[in-house]
């Protein structure tokens, strides 16, 4: 399914697979390992986030590394780019740790994620606006501010009052858990207690800060890393464009994939990429658009950064699928 956009956009763009690997294999792959640098650094976030909150590790390096590239699919194969909370909340809470606890943790990563790229949108937004872009500009900022302000709410709104789950959430649960309705119910307004619970506790921590500070310093570098995946490619077909454009370029395109339209946001965000350089650039209308030679490299880009790190991580997916069912196995 997530080719089929990306199949539309050869297709607008006129171009062929022979032209996208005109950037070369060396810097393909160098793309792409500075993707995999970026969810490397994530894991590493995740095994930090544990071991503060938890109090230590769960699990080996090697399979938090699983568990989170195992989330990372799960997260690309959806609108809106999200569903990859589900995978390791489910994954700590078999590891042992309370489901509020797995829960805060993965808010807090969601939080590190949004907020960085909040920044950076806000930043990519206003020198849009500056050079004239003004729709692509408003644009990026309307999209980084409702997701922020939506995480947010959900943070703050956790250590105030004891959230339950919504009345159309629970319609919905009923009509697709049947029998099994009311346990799950109870599951999930369990851990949204716990949430509730811990997010009281750590927001009167004086090393929540801290804790944060660490997690989003992390992100901030692999945000670094994914703009390096684009600086790369792009620097094949136009050696103007620096790392700081490459890390406006990347903002905006990860912003306006994150709308819920396809599936992890292929072709938003090939779109948004060539949008935002053209705009800024002054150039914008669709027969430029099109016929645009920095096209080769965003395409690139985006097999690099999104379904090369696909297949490894639906390989995790399916490893830990494969872990999950071996002590069912045993004890059958």
């Amino acid at each position: 399914m997530s080719i089929i956009p990306f199949i539309i956009t050869f297709l607008i763009f006129r171009v062929s697979p022979q032209d996208i690997f005109q950037v070369g294999i060396v810097p393909f792959a160098a793309s792409a390992a500075a993707v995999m640098t970026r969810f490397f650094l994530q894991a590493y976030r995740f095994k930090y986030f544990i071991r503060s909150f938890v109090g230590r590790d769960i699990s080996s390096t090697g399979k938090t590394l699983e568990a989170r590239l195992a989330g990372e699919f799960v997260t690309s194969t959806t609108p809106s780019l999200i569903g990859g909370e589900v995978v390791r909340v489910a994954w700590m809470a078999k590891m042992g740790v309370p489901a509020g606890k797995a829960t805060w943790i993965t808010i807090m990563e969601i939080i590190a994620d949004v907020f960085a790229v909040t920044i950076l949108a806000f930043i990519a937004g206003a020198l849009a606006m500056a050079a004239g872009a003004t729709s692509v500009g408003v644009t990026i900022i309307a999209v980084a501010a409702a997701t922020f302000g939506f995480w947010l709410a959900i943070v703050l709104l956790s250590a105030k009052r004891v959230l339950k789950i919504p009345a159309f959430a629970e319609r919905l649960v009923r009509r697709f858990a049947k029998k099994k309705a009311d346990d799950v119910l109870v599951k999930i307004n369990t851990a949204l207690v716990d949430l509730s619970t811990i997010s009281r506790d750590n927001f009167s921590s004086p090393h929540l800060v801290k804790k944060f500070a660490v997690g989003l310093a992390i992100t901030f570098v692999a945000v670094i890393a994914y703009a390096s995946s684009f600086f790369i490619l792009i620097a094949t077909v136009d050696p103007s464009l620096g790392l700081f454009d490459s890390l406006n370029v990347t903002t905006a395109s990860t912003t306006l994939g994150n709308l819920p339209v396809t599936i992890g946001g292929s072709g938003l965000a090939e779109l948004g990429a060539l949008a935002y350089i053209q705009q800024v650039g002054g150039v914008f209308d669709i027969e430029k658009l099109t016929s645009d030679s920095r096209v080769t490299a965003i395409l690139a880009w985006r097999i690099a950064s999104y379904h090369v790190p696909l297949v490894i991580t639906w390989i995790a997916f399916l490893k830990l699928a494969v872990d999950r069912k071996k002590p069912e196995q045993k004890k059958a």
